[in-house]
């Protein structure tokens, strides 16, 4: 049997009744709980709280959505104008998750979820259209399956399950460890694919503090129950890097391992992160002082910020510093007089005159004292 076969068969039985070993303790959110019928939340399994990461308007995209429970939650919080969507592969926990839309669509004043089969790794292929499309032409020949792929390649092409920057925010809940290791590279791919330019992560996961050897890696048990396809911590984080997100950021961390097999730990983890905007860089004269309490710190672009020095950078990155997840790191300087915005991007370690920003606006930094 296939990791991916026992992977599904277990979590099936997980939709049947609530498998213990399967989950972590998290406090999540009681007042989101509270409108949740009780079968959603036993048979939910995780090891972190994506949804606390969810703002009013998002559109939220929920990686191995299981029963719902993370999706039902997050849609309490997007408030009417936002929407959410569920991915998951397993036909038992579809059914489970679907099954209460009715009774929360009238509980929220509204349908704002949605839940499709598909596969994490592979965002934009139809997995339910598939096997409505296997049904029709099913496969007998090595020609017939030839055909199958070209169809999926199309299906991919024309009407992706999710487009490209369409998502605000993907969140997941101990599902990414799943995923056979030959795809991770696709998977970290696919979620780089969906976000929108300006958009975020939350995913809540188990990570290794060692490399996993083969022997683990052979036992579906343990790969099932989040274990053996853990990625080891800082390939996780690299995971995101690689894809092309910034400001990668371990924003949870379990202080005691989940597990420990053969003498490694397995804790859960909530990694942030942003995916830059799409715009070009252009210099218009902006400057950053980075506050401290280091001498020097790099961003994963290769720019260098020096404490207390006025660091010159183009407009796109001005907005990421001064507006994103680092804005109480910096303080951002705009020019008085705005130039006609070249195409450049910062060299490392460029700074800015004084003159070329003074009188410009500020912004980040603290009044007190007497001032």
């Amino acid at each position: 049997m296939s990791v991916e076969t026992h992977v599904l068969n277990r979590y099936a039985k997980g939709a049947e009744t609530r498998q213990e070993d399967l989950c972590c303790p998290v406090d999540y959110d009681r007042d989101l709980l509270s409108l949740l019928p009780r079968e959603i939340i036993d048979k939910d399994y995780g090891c972190g709280d994506p949804s606390r990461y969810v703002r009013e308007g998002d559109i939220v995209l929920d990686l191995g959505s299981g029963s719902g429970k993370i999706c039902y939650m997050a849609a309490q919080l997007v408030g009417p104008h936002g929407r959410v969507i569920g991915v998951d592969m397993n036909d038992a926990m579809l059914a489970l998750a679907r099954k209460y839309q009715p009774e929360m669509a009238e509980k929220l004043a509204g349908d704002r979820v949605r839940f499709v089969k598909g596969l994490i790794q592979d965002l934009a292929l139809d997995v339910e259209a598939t096997d409505r499309w296997l049904a029709e032409h099913p496969i007998t020949s090595h020609e017939d399956l030839l055909t199958l792929k070209t169809w999926q390649a199309r299906q991919k092409r024309e009407q992706p399950l999710i487009a490209d920057d369409s998502v605000d925010l993907v969140i997941s809940n101990c599902v990414l460890n799943l995923v056979d290791d030959a795809d991770k590279r696709q998977l970290f791919a696919e979620i780089g694919r969906v976000v929108k330019p300006g958009g975020r992560i939350a995913i809540s996961d188990i990570v290794s503090d060692e490399p996993v050897p083969p022997a683990l890696k052979e036992d579906p048990q343990l790969w099932s129950g989040c274990i053996s396809g853990a990625l080891r911590e800082d390939e996780f984080l690299q995971g995101f890097v690689d894809a092309g997100f910034v400001a990668v950021r371990l924003d949870k961390w379990g202080e005691e391992p989940w597990r420990v097999v053969d003498d490694i730990e397995f804790r859960a983890v909530t990694v942030t992160a942003m995916k830059p905007e799409g715009r070009e860089c252009l210099d218009v004269g902006h400057a950053v002082i980075y506050k401290g309490p280091y001498e020097k710190v790099y961003d994963d672009e290769g720019h260098v910020y020096l404490r207390g020095k006025r660091m010159a950078v183009c407009e796109r990155t001005f907005r990421f510093l001064t507006q994103g997840p680092l804005k109480d790191d910096f303080i951002g300087i705009a020019p008085a007089e705005p130039g006609q915005g070249q195409p450049w991007c910062a060299p490392p370690g460029a700074l800015r005159s004084p003159r070329e920003t003074k009188g410009g606006i500020s912004s980040g930094g603290q009044q007190g004292g007497c001032c």
